[in-house]
């Protein structure tokens, strides 16, 4: 009995950590630092805890039931990648019933959470997130190489949400924070495309660097949208919204990751890639606290 009664709590342990899984918390990670950026640079209250927690918690369950409703799309063609293949749909561990339930509750409980207990704006903003997200870029993703740009748009809109729940305005400081997440999106996505496009070409994804073997139109891209980058990153200093040292700080900062993008169209070396991965990962959180200690 005792055997069995531990089988039991060990499969309920697992079957939660699966649905967790489903929800990519750790990549979501990402997605809620951004909204509190977005919400620091609109000048929002730190100290209303029902309002911080309310729009992290309602925009960690909108992205969570994005992730979700990717997955039950993409089970498949996760099923023949490496990378993703143990992936709890991909593995069949949940069935895709289940997932989209899981998906829809967790989605339309943030969407009622951002809605309440922030405000509608930051709620349709998210809205706009999810849809693009999973119904528009997912499916996309088998079709056209051009799907990584489309997808970087609903990965640019936590700050918008953020900012939302701040002023529950869309100025155009809002679409700067939009624009800066946009681009910064593409050469870290390029990056991974690269790293991992034996696997996409084995699923089928007509990812850049599956379409484009040698790799020059991949890097030229990269190159493009690090160097599209620069100016944007300093356009808060020339709206207003930081100080100078912000300005001169992210100079060097995206000159750097700009830099990183150079030496990988030079190479199209894995090795390179990599360090475009990892720039980006370290660029991105550092580049939102300049600008949040610089902000006037």
């Amino acid at each position: 009995m005792r055997t069995a009664g531990a089988a039991v709590v060990a499969d309920g342990r697992s079957r939660l950590a699966d649905y967790v899984t489903l929800a990519k918390p750790r990549l979501n990670l990402l997605v809620v630092g951004s909204t509190l950026a977005g919400f620091a640079m609109g000048h929002g209250a730190m100290s209303d805890v029902g309002l911080v927690l309310g729009m992290v918690g309602g925009t960690a369950l909108v992205a969570g039931g994005a992730s979700a409703f990717n997955q039950v799309i993409e089970r498949r063609t996760d099923a023949l990648m490496r990378r993703t293949r143990l992936r709890p749909m991909a593995d069949n561990r949940i069935s895709a019933r289940d997932a989209l339930i899981y998906a829809a509750l967790l989605s339309g409980l943030g969407l009622v959470v951002l809605a309440a207990l922030v405000n509608p704006l930051s709620s349709a903003v998210a809205l706009a997130t999810l849809v693009s997200y999973a119904a528009i870029y997912t499916p996309l993703k088998l079709r056209s190489s051009f799907a990584t740009v489309i997808g970087a748009i609903p990965g640019a809109l936590p700050p918008v949400i953020g900012w939302a729940a701040a002023t529950n305005t869309l100025s155009r400081e809002a679409w700067i924070l939009f624009g800066i997440l946009f681009l910064w999106q593409l050469p870290h996505f390029l990056a991974i495309a690269w790293m991992y496009k034996d696997d996409y070409a084995r699923a089928g994804f007509p990812m850049l660097p599956v379409i484009d073997p040698d790799g020059r139109s991949t890097v030229r891209h990269s190159v493009f949208y690090a160097a599209a980058l620069l100016p944007l990153s300093l356009a808060p200093t020339l709206v207003g919204m930081t100080t100078p040292w912000y300005f001169v700080a992210a100079l060097v900062l995206t000159l750097a990751f700009l830099g990183l993008t150079l030496r990988f169209a030079q190479t199209r070396a894995m090795a390179d890639a990599r360090r475009v991965f990892f720039g980006s990962i370290l660029y991105l959180p550092v580049l939102w606290v300049l600008m949040i200690a610089g902000r006037t």
